[in-house]
């Protein structure tokens, strides 16, 4: 295993220390880019159980660790106990633990978002609206001008229907600032992979488009494994719990670090490396299949890609650009400078 380097790196990025060598989640450094600074990796091999004075809550980093406080009936919803339940109750993924994500009255939110081809036309028109709009560009950036916009312009009137606290579907499904991250990750990491764009490209006729959005939602749920929007979900124990690191008190605030236990070696093999045909795939970090919120943004992954491909066939990066993300709280890519052809 490589040495910690993170002394080199100058002081305004590295990650802070705290008392008995910790390093510390909110401080300056940490938002840089937790992977490359191996504050996810310090954690979960040296401090698996920490409390973080800045957080104000006990930090779990294993895969092992945060899976248990996310469906373990021993933890529930933070500051409150009104969480959904479920196999998965907690936020996660996209979806911000709305009661709305339970189903709509007298259909299932998968049936209303997923079945009906209304919101899955919607989008495809929207994506190839903004597609055609940049096609002619020496050089655009698909955050501010796709992944923005493709959320922010969606509306869908028929999901206010309100749901046991008066509120609907549109609710959950409003608040785009984490799809238009998310966006802006699946585009980084299939634009990386110029295979995994000519495979998407040449998808072409019944059989041929059945696998590609097979493909393409593969790699929609490798993105949230490897690059979560949300990158720490807070829990609270109802008793103590016995984590690998030692014992959490009860009553006790507890961050699940999403984003060191999506890329935690002990359950994925090569968890740095963006692979959607990877075997040891896993269900639990996306977050619930039926959210409005995660099936908007499979559809916008999904149409916004092949929009791009339609209208720009030659897409690729800006001369000299590399994607960066930042954040640590939420995350994505600060920009994605392309040439549309």
């Amino acid at each position: 295993m490589p040495a910690d380097r993170s002394e080199a790196l100058p002081a305004a990025r590295r990650p802070h220390r705290l008392a008995g060598g910790q390093p510390g989640l909110l401080e300056p450094g940490a938002s840089t880019d937790p992977y490359r600074l191996r504050l996810y990796r310090t954690l979960r091999t040296d401090f698996p159980l920490g409390y973080d004075p800045g957080l104000g809550a006990w930090l779990l980093s294993r895969y092992a660790d945060v899976a248990l406080a996310l469906t373990d009936p021993r933890f529930t919803g933070y500051p409150h106990d009104g969480a959904p339940r479920g196999p998965v109750p907690a936020p996660l993924g996209l979806c911000r633990g709305s009661l709305v994500c339970t189903p709509l009255p007298g259909t299932g939110t998968a049936q209303a978002l997923g079945s009906t081809p209304a919101p899955a036309a919607a989008v495809e028109r929207a994506a190839y609206v903004l597609a055609c709009r940049i096609a002619g560009r020496d050089q655009a950036d698909l955050v501010a001008e796709f992944c923005r916009w493709l959320p922010a312009g969606l509306s869908f009137p028929k999901l206010n229907a309100p749901v046991g606290t008066g509120r609907g579907a549109a609710d959950c499904a409003r608040h785009t600032g984490l799809r238009e991250r998310a966006l802006a990750s699946f585009l980084a990491n299939m634009l990386d992979d110029p295979d995994l764009l000519a495979a998407v490209a040449g998808g072409a006729g019944p059989g041929a488009e059945a696998g590609t959005g097979m493909l393409l939602g593969r790699a929609w749920t490798e993105t949230l494994r490897r690059d979560p929007p949300v990158q720490i979900v807070l829990r609270r124990t109802r008793t103590e719990v016995r984590v690998s690191g030692g014992t959490l008190p009860g009553g006790a605030p507890v961050a699940c670090l999403i984003g060191a236990a999506g890329r935690d070696p002990a359950r994925f093999a090569a968890p740095d490396r963006f692979d959607p045909l990877r075997a040891d795939a896993d269900p639990l970090l996306p977050g619930p299949a039926g959210c409005p919120a995660a099936l908007l943004g499979r559809l916008e992954a999904e149409h916004g890609l092949r929009a791009l491909l339609e209208a720009m066939p030659s897409i690729r990066w800006a001369d000299g650009f590399r994607p960066a993300s930042s954040g640590v709280l939420t995350r994505g890519p600060r920009a994605l400078l392309v040439r549309p052809s």
